[in-house]
């Protein structure tokens, strides 16, 4: 099966430019509702990606104490704590499933490096639950 099944496409996932301050991305992260965000560059290259932790730990080491404060740093002044690789469409579903076990959701980029979109992990459990737990369940009656 193609990944691309799973996929959620850029224009519908929330994202940060990487020139965003602090503020931005912690502003869209509240406004998304989501605690990890893809960061892209200004040609939609994948960077890496931000999460709620990444923003605590900078605020800390920054010394930040006002929201005001916030304005005057960016995101690329974030070290983060991990590395999430992204994955391009011709990855197998059973590596897909594996770095999905690990994080959230898996970034997806096409074959020169710009992000596509999002696999999330619980597109890939839905996914494994109908096809391999739902026969089992209709099989023990």
């Amino acid at each position: 099966m193609n990944i691309l099944f799973f996929l959620t496409p850029k224009a519908m996932c929330a994202h940060v430019d990487a020139g965003a301050t602090i503020r931005q991305a912690m502003e869209r992260m509240e406004n998304s509702g989501y605690t990890a965000l893809p960061v892209l560059d200004k040609d939609g290259g994948y960077c890496g990606v931000i999460t709620e932790g990444d923003l605590l730990w900078a605020l800390k080491r920054l010394c930040v104490m006002d929201i005001k404060q916030t304005e005057n740093h960016s995101i690329s002044e974030i070290a983060p704590r991990r590395t999430i690789q992204p994955v391009t469409v011709d990855t197998r579903v059973e590596d897909l499933v594996s770095v999905a076990a690990e994080q959230n959701f898996v970034p997806v980029v096409d074959d020169k490096g710009a992000f596509i979109g999002i696999v999330t992990r619980r597109s890939i459990l839905k996914y494994c639950l109908e096809r391999y737990f739902v026969c089992v369940g209709t099989n023990s009656r």
